[in-house]
């Protein structure tokens, strides 16, 4: 892998899904760890990163988290100082590339692997990573301990499930 081709996603590392937040997640803490450990280990590498975050459309009515405007919206500032040039997406799908300028924002950076990293590991994570859109690319892994959901039964079996379609690798394997 030639690093920079690669991107670093990180998905929806969001206020509403840590301890105090609208729906925390099972290990949110030790999965913000780890993802500051592969920022670290991007950026050394001169890999780009991209900041995905979710806000919930207001055209259809309030969301139980992610509102505009709320402080469960906002990425998280850990994240945001550990990758603080970083592209920051907006999106309002479990799919990154639905209706964003991911693609456009990949492409002039001139990427063609990408790397996934993130929170709701059997939705927005492999949402994104199995896009249709994302089969353009050469190589798409998952960061599997640098996600987590609301268990880690849910988060182990979502792995295992998108396993079969793209390699699911650990902070160590993919650095």
């Amino acid at each position: 892998m030639n690093p920079h081709s690669q991107a670093l996603l990180l998905i929806d590392i969001q206020q509403d899904y840590f301890p105090g937040g609208k729906f925390p997640l099972h290990d949110a803490e030790g999965t913000l760890g780890r993802i500051e450990q592969a920022i670290q280990k991007a950026r050394a590498a001169g890999m780009a990163i991209v900041h995905i975050q979710h806000v919930a459309d207001p055209a259809r009515g309030p969301s139980p988290f992610f509102n505009a405007g709320s402080e469960g919206v906002a990425i998280h500032p850990r994240i945001l100082a550990a990758a603080p040039d970083a592209h920051i997406i907006v999106k309002r799908h479990a799919d990154a590339f639905v209706d964003t300028p991911l693609a456009a924002t990949l492409a002039q950076l001139g990427v063609s692997e990408l790397l996934v990293a993130g929170m709701m590991t059997q939705n927005c994570v492999t949402h994104t990573a199995i896009s249709r859109s994302a089969e353009r690319y050469a190589k798409v892994s998952i960061l599997g301990d640098c996600c987590c959901t609301v268990s880690e039964m849910l988060h182990l079996i979502a792995l295992n499930a998108v396993s079969t379609r793209l390699p699911v690798l650990t902070l160590n394997q993919a650095f």
